[in-house]
């Protein structure tokens, strides 16, 4: 079963996470939901397996703290 675990609010966003998550050994889809424009979706959904969701907050958080403090 999928989770989701983050919502990104565009495409190249949702990417780069699915890259990073990718690179630590999660497995990582992504689904477009929200409003069209301009040929993409404004938010996309960022799952996980339900086996892997704590590691994967962990990895997210981990990202997400070195981005604000390179930042």
């Amino acid at each position: 079963m999928w989770t989701v675990l983050y919502v990104a609010p565009n495409q190249t966003t949702a990417k780069l996470i699915k890259d990073y998550m990718e690179t630590e050994g999660i497995l990582v889809r992504l689904q477009p939901i929200g409003l069209r424009s301009e040929e993409s979706y404004t938010n996309y959904e960022i799952l996980v397996t339900e086996a892997e969701i704590e590691e994967a907050q962990e990895v997210l958080n981990q990202a997400l703290q070195v981005r604000l403090y390179c930042e």
